[in-house]
Formats: C-alpha cells, sequence, structure tokens
C-alpha cells in the first residue's frame, strides 16, 4: 500500500493526463472531430462577428448605394434637360451650379457657381429646361448673382404665341406672376403660352415663358393675365447661362419694353 501511494504522488498527474488525452483522442475518432469543433466554437464566439448584425450592416450599404445611384441618375436627367433644350440664342452656353439662396430672398436672387473666369458677364440670359429663369446681374471671378423673373422688380417683353398679343410680365416673389397687356381687349385666354417678345431687348424671342391660369381683362390700368411660370424656380440646381442677346431693334419699334433691374454687387 505505501508502495502504490508512493507511486501515484510521483506519476498520478502524469497519468491523468496521459487518461485525458486518450479520452479525448478516442473521441475525435469517435467523432470526426466534432467535439474538438463545437469547444472551438464556444471559445471563439466572442471574438466573432454577428451574423445578423453583418447582414444588416451589409443592407445599410446597399442602401446608401442604390440612394447615391438614384441622386447621381436624377442630376445626370436634369443635365441631359439641359442639353436637349436649345433656345434661340447665339453663343456657347455655360452650364451653371446653383450654389446659394437666402430663405428671405427665395424668389428674388440665387448665387450660381461659376463667375467672370469662366465666361460669364452682366447681362447674361439665364434659363433652365423649362424656360427663362432670369438674367445675370452681377459678377465674380467665381460665382455670378441672378435676378429672377419672379423677382417683383423685374420686367419682361412677353407675347401671347397664339395671338402675338404683347404686354409686360412682372414677378410676384412666387411662381405665378402678372402679364398687363398695351392692348385693351388683348386676344388672350386660359392656357394659352407666354413666351419673349421679338421687342425684347434683354432675352433672345421666343423663350417659354409661362402659361395663362386667369385673365382679368377689367383690372386697371390695363388688362392683366395671371401667368404660371414654366421654369422650376422653386427647385433650381442646375441651369445654362447664354451671352446676352446684341440685335437691333424691329424697324419702326419704339424703345425696349423692359425696365432696368435692380443691381447687387458681389464681394469675392
Amino acid at each position: 500500500m505505501f508502495v502504490l501511494r508512493r507511486w501515484w504522488e510521483r506519476y498520478g498527474t502524469l497519468a491523468l493526463v496521459a487518461a485525458a488525452s486518450v479520452g479525448v483522442a478516442v473521441a475525435f475518432k469517435q467523432t470526426d472531430g466534432a467535439v474538438v469543433f463545437e469547444l472551438y466554437q464556444r471559445l471563439s464566439r466572442p471574438f466573432q462577428t454577428d451574423p445578423a448584425r453583418q447582414n444588416e450592416l451589409v443592407n445599410a450599404r446597399i442602401r446608401e448605394l442604390q440612394q447615391r445611384l438614384a441622386e447621381v441618375e436624377q442630376e445626370n436627367q436634369r443635365l441631359q434637360e439641359l442639353l436637349d433644350y436649345k433656345p434661340q440664342s447665339t453663343g456657347e452656353p455655360i452650364f451653371a451650379p446653383v450654389v446659394g439662396r437666402s430663405a428671405d430672398r427665395w424668389w428674388q436672387h440665387a448665387l450660381l457657381g461659376r463667375g467672370r473666369k469662366d465666361g460669364i458677364e452682366t447681362d447674361d440670359v439665364v434659363m433652365a429646361s423649362g424656360g427663362l429663369v432670369g438674367r445675370v446681374i452681377s459678377v465674380t471671378d467665381s460665382s455670378s448673382r441672378i435676378l429672377l423673373v419672379s423677382d417683383a422688380s423685374s420686367r419682361v417683353g412677353v407675347t401671347v404665341t397664339r395671338s402675338r398679343a404683347m404686354g409686360v410680365l412682372r414677378g410676384k416673389g412666387s411662381n405665378t406672376a402678372v402679364l398687363e397687356f398695351f392692348e385693351k381687349l388683348p386676344d388672350v385666354r386660359q392656357g394659352d403660352a407666354i413666351a419673349t417678345s421679338t421687342y425684347s431687348q434683354r432675352f433672345p424671342s421666343k423663350v417659354p415663358v409661362g402659361t395663362v391660369v386667369s385673365v382679368n381683362l377689367n383690372a386697371s390700368p390695363a388688362p392683366q393675365a395671371e401667368i404660371e411660370l414654366s421654369a422650376p424656380l422653386s427647385a433650381l440646381e442646375w441651369v445654362v447661362v447664354y451671352p446676352k442677346p446684341s440685335k437691333p431693334l424691329p424697324e419702326g419699334s419704339a424703345e425696349p419694353i423692359e425696365e432696368d433691374f435692380e443691381e447687387v454687387e458681389l464681394v469675392d
């Protein structure tokens, strides 16, 4: 008994290790390593990424890329509309992004991200895919400010394309404007298209401006019509700038029918 105790004290630990090793080897052989794999999974689980969380991150990234793609496609469509729009104007167009607008002057001014170094000058004509937007009133090297046709101080000579009745369009600070006719009984009705006049000295002729939504022939001092502007002035992102027109007045005509715009200085 004493000999057995001495042997256990000397070799007992080694015997237990050997027995455990044999047991693990037998279990590994019988389960084809499933026990060891399960043990590894349990020990490494805290360091592994949650599959559900990983899928959520991947799906979020996919949604982000889809939204970016949709935005790019929309911007490409807007630019394509500008490319396809060819008003009767001379000179090469300059495409410019709208980079600034003031909340309290939303319908008056807009700031473009192109300027003198890009070829833009004061009095250049600004258009969008829907038609007339306004004109450039001040320029710096890298930016330019435009006065929108919706501004109350703007005056644009226009004509009814169907009947050729003429008048002056003035802004109302919204997406509608007022057309005051020169005639006492103009031939105009709801739905008529309005375009810039051939007498206009600030804008090329026949540029779309808007559509008649209502008529008031009893207005004082001259008959009036309410015009819905065709250019998307409330949500401008890109515009196209054309050189200011240089043309003589038609023979026998009077002075230009638009009055001056407000002038605004820019600071670089």
